[in-house]
């Protein structure tokens, strides 16, 4: 996947010159390097490894910032980056810095030796080795892609093992049966260490629990062992043996109520003694930039604003996050009855159509553009593909130059929801110290 480096990003511009994406189907160049380290992996806090198609960032935010509001230091490994490589790595509470950066690259490139192994893979063990140096109580991972293979998948008994729904992405290297993708996600399941999982639909299902069975691993399923839902606005999680009733997510949506549920089970899958103040405090605090986020700052919030309208962004790219998105956006709606116009920019092998379609009973108009990198659909494609979907669609040029279309006509301030990818969130939320993430 094509990411670019912002200016201030010259170590990792450097790892990615020296390391491009390399594909390889094992987790063996990993553990070579990790290996030549002194096996950093084996030196970590309690891990809660974080698998699944959509909601695994949402997820780990909520995780991180329960267990920060016990008073825990937490280790967290995201990805992707939306502005900044840093984001990626967040040791005990804080954002690596530059120094750190530079400092690890060295080392880790003298240990590598000029081996092939690729960005995201290198990158990995840069952050498993910072983890390591540092000391703190909980390290929570999220899986770059898929699961089995991915360059995560080096703990062999993370403290939890958590599967978010799983459904259809990244067809050409997981695909292109569900069942298939899903045994990729459980490939982070391991022998006798509880499982955590969303819904999941049956073919999914099947696959993940199978794999449990197969490797003793106690699992606790969503809807069956434990649930989650919505009651006037507030949050219930049902366990075995506690029901909890917390605030809404911080995270706007219907979809945050199963992904904060997810996080409270893992966390007290991890410790069953967890105060319900740590995780009343932690579910209403979560912050995970381009999930929904209201943007109040940056040139194209002003212009909005001054318009009187309102300015949304969201990273989801594929037919489930479409349905999250366009159920969030229903909501919004429901609560002030402007109209909506989706600014779409996307990967040209997306499910444009499939991503579209839960938005046409809304009827939004939709301004399709694009953005840089080699892999963007044209705006004309896109703009098809809503088409396809039954809604009205524009292009232009470059997300300003379609928040402005957005913006023209008589009526009332729309509501304007940038969407269709992280990378193109990214390119929004990078055009203005303001808005990035921190």
């Amino acid at each position: 996947m094509y990411d670019p480096i912002r200016a201030s990003d010259a170590v990792i511009q450097r790892l990615r010159a020296n390391h491009p994406s390399l594909i390889d189907l094992t987790t063996g160049r990993v553990e070579r390097l990790l290996a030549a380290l002194g096996h950093p992996e084996r030196r970590l806090p309690p891990v809660i490894h974080v698998a699944g198609t959509n909601g695994k960032g949402s997820t780990v935010a909520y995780v991180r910032a329960i267990a920060e509001a016990d008073g825990r230091k937490v280790h967290a490994l995201t990805s992707p980056h939306l502005v900044r490589f840093a984001e990626r790595i967040r040791i005990a509470g804080e954002l690596i810095s530059d120094a750190r950066l530079a400092e690890l690259t060295e080392r880790l490139e003298a240990a590598n030796a000029g081996q092939d192994i690729s960005f995201f893979e290198i990158a990995t063990v840069l952050a498993i080795e910072a983890f390591a140096q540092t000391p703190a109580d909980l390290c929570v991972i999220e899986v770059g892609l898929g699961g089995r293979y991915d360059a995560t998948n080096v703990f062999e008994a993370p403290a939890v093992s958590v599967i978010t729904p799983v459904d259809y992405d990244h067809l050409e290297m997981l695909g292109p049966e569900l069942a298939r993708i899903a045994w990729e996600k459980a490939g982070i399941i391991k022998a006798g260490r509880p499982v955590v999982s969303a819904r999941q639909q049956n073919d999914a299902l099947e696959s993940i629990e199978r794999e449990a069975e197969r490797l003793g691993a106690p699992m606790l399923l969503m809807g069956r062992d434990f649930d989650a839902w919505e009651e006037r606005g507030r949050l219930l999680v049902q366990m075995e043996e506690r029901l909890l009733d917390l605030p809404a997510p911080a995270l706007f949506g219907g979809h945050q109520f199963d992904n904060a549920g997810l996080a409270v089970a893992a966390m007290l899958t991890l410790d069953p003694t967890l105060s319900d103040e740590a995780m009343v405090a932690g579910v209403a605090s979560a912050v995970w930039p381009a999930r929904f986020q209201r943007l109040t700052k940056g040139p194209l919030a002003a212009l909005v604003r001054a318009r009187g309208g309102d300015l949304w962004l969201d990273g989801g790219h594929n037919p489930h996050a479409g349905r999250a998105l366009a159920e969030a956006a229903s909501r919004l709606i429901d609560r002030d009855g402007r109209p909506l116009v989706l600014v779409a920019g996307m990967f040209a092998r997306k499910d444009s159509v499939g991503f579209f379609q839960p938005f046409a009973e809304m009827h939004p108009k939709v301004i399709a553009t694009t953005f840089d990198s080699p892999n963007a659909a044209p705006a004309q494609d896109i703009a098809e593909a809503a088409e396809r979907a039954g809604l009205r669609a524009a292009t232009a040029p470059d997300v300003e130059a379609a928040v402005r279309l957005a913006l023209e006509g008589a009526g009332p301030a729309p509501h304007v929801l940038v969407c269709g990818g992280l990378h193109f969130a990214g390119e929004v939320l990078a055009m203005s110290p303001q808005t990035w993430p921190n």
